[in-house]
């Protein structure tokens, strides 16, 4: 087995998600990044020439005139994704992709698609929408409650996976000599009827280079958590310090031994936020004076947005934070019980809550490339992460890390110096799925008595 190594993602962001109000403005980044596909594949290749293992494409599809500005207007996933396959040879190519608004045979195809052009390097994050107003958009008068998106969320997934089965890795013989194009025996249905979807298949895609695409997936509720350690192989996550790193990680890891899956086939890579400059003390000046350029009117704009886009501003910003009820119960849900929480606890105002959500943006990995390569070497080694995800915007920016920091984490072996496989589950180190069919076909020996 190799050795344990740092996995790296880099989240393509274009010209800012929330709470990057003023990231637009730096003159490194056009104005249109979010929708310049040269923008995107140019990112992904300086990503790739750093070894890093995959380019992450967030997505939703409910926005607001106060939605991040990345948000307000930016390329679909798959498409964009497909551009970037034929310019990148290496790097991971993942996705986000809803389960509520999707019906799994076109994700299935859709995804299997994008293996197939990129020579098996497809990942799907799996999300279930927490934009309620999501549902205004398919044709839906609500958005489905908790337990509807997570029952749908985990037999969606189920259906694809099956649907990526449907021909076993031998089924296209296409032997021009006898005239045999396809072995009708390795085709297979799924005849799938469940609770939510169904599916009769088979797909018309055969198996990819690297079996499956890969599932990702991000979501911290309890629901989310456990469709994580059900299906996710590698987890999107967020942690403020080590301690609740160290915590989700070994929970999420308990909860799919649970389930009877090996625990070592789930890794967790959280989202960081890095500020890098030659000395410690100008790192902190840099940071501070970042956050400086947070605007208050679009934070306390952005607040509504777990809370289904509640409306803030209508209130007193010096009252105490206002009663709503269940507002965020279809949305993100944890989010918002979180900050309610926040405010209950300590009494702050609408203002206070707003301006600690601004202050708790600072990071733990803010220092020279000595300091930041200490701080992600020690919570790798103390199990707060497998692999980490790094915001792209500016590339002098992204540039620090890849030629200042990269090179002190290799020197100590953290992060390996070449790609190790053409595919992103070879890179992540994770096993190849089994044809069900195919195992079905040749089953493992009996034990021994």
């Amino acid at each position: 087995m190799s050795r344990r190594t740092l996995k790296l993602g880099a989240v393509l962001l274009g010209v800012g998600g929330p709470g990057q109000h003023n990231t637009w403005l730096d003159p490194e980044i056009p104005a249109n990044a979010s929708v310049d596909v040269n923008w995107y594949i140019a990112r992904a290749k300086e990503a790739e020439a750093a070894k890093f293992d995959l380019v992450f494409i967030v997505d939703s599809q409910f926005i607001t005139r106060n939605s991040p500005n990345h948000y307000l207007s930016r390329l679909e996933p798959l498409t964009l994704l497909s551009a970037i396959a034929v310019h990148t040879g290496n790097i991971g190519l993942v996705g986000t992709l809803t389960t509520s608004y999707n019906e799994p045979f076109n994700v299935a195809r859709r995804l299997y698609s994008l293996d197939h052009i990129s020579g098996g390097r497809a990942g799907w994050n799996v999300v279930t929408s927490g934009d309620a107003g999501t549902a205004g958009n398919y044709s839906r008068d609500e958005h489905f409650d908790y337990p509807t998106r997570y029952g749908r969320a985990l037999e969606h997934v189920q259906v694809v996976r099956g649907l990526w089965d449907s021909y076993e890795a031998d089924a296209f013989p296409r032997d021009k000599e006898s005239g045999v194009f396809l072995d009708p025996e390795k085709q297979h249905a799924l005849n799938h009827r469940g609770e939510y979807f169904s599916v009769v298949g088979p797909l018309n895609l055969e198996r990819s280079p690297q079996g499956q695409p890969v599932i990702f997936q991000a979501g911290d509720s309890e629901e989310g958590r456990d469709l994580g350690a059900s299906v996710g192989e590698v987890i999107f996550t967020h942690a403020a310090n080590l301690a609740q790193a160290k915590a989700f990680r070994a929970e999420l890891r308990e909860r799919a031994a649970a389930k009877g899956r090996d625990p070592e086939g789930l890794l967790t890579l959280p989202g960081i936020q890095l500020v890098i400059a030659d000395t410690d003390e100008e790192a902190r000046s840099k940071e501070d004076a970042r956050l400086g350029t947070k605007s208050f009117d679009r934070a306390l704009k952005e607040l509504g947005r777990p809370f289904g886009w509640h409306d803030f501003t209508r209130y007193d910003l010096d009252a105490p934070f206002p009663e709503i009820g269940d507002a965020g119960e279809r949305s993100f849900r944890t989010q918002a019980n979180s900050i309610k929480k926040l405010a209950r606890d300590n009494g702050f105002t609408l203002r206070q809550v707003v301006q600690h959500l601004i202050d708790a943006a600072r990071s733990p990995f803010v220092g020279s490339p000595e300091t930041v390569a200490d701080t992600i070497q020690h919570w790798f080694s103390e199990g707060g992460f497998d692999g980490i995800n790094v915001t792209v915007n500016a590339p002098s920016e992204f540039a620090l890390f890849t030629d200042r920091v990269l090179p002190i984490l290799r020197e100590r072996g953290v992060v390996r110096s070449e790609y190790e496989s053409d595919t992103l589950r070879g890179n992540l180190g994770l096993p190849v799925p089994a044809n069900r069919h195919t195992d079905a076909r040749h089953p493992a020996p009996a034990l021994a008595p």
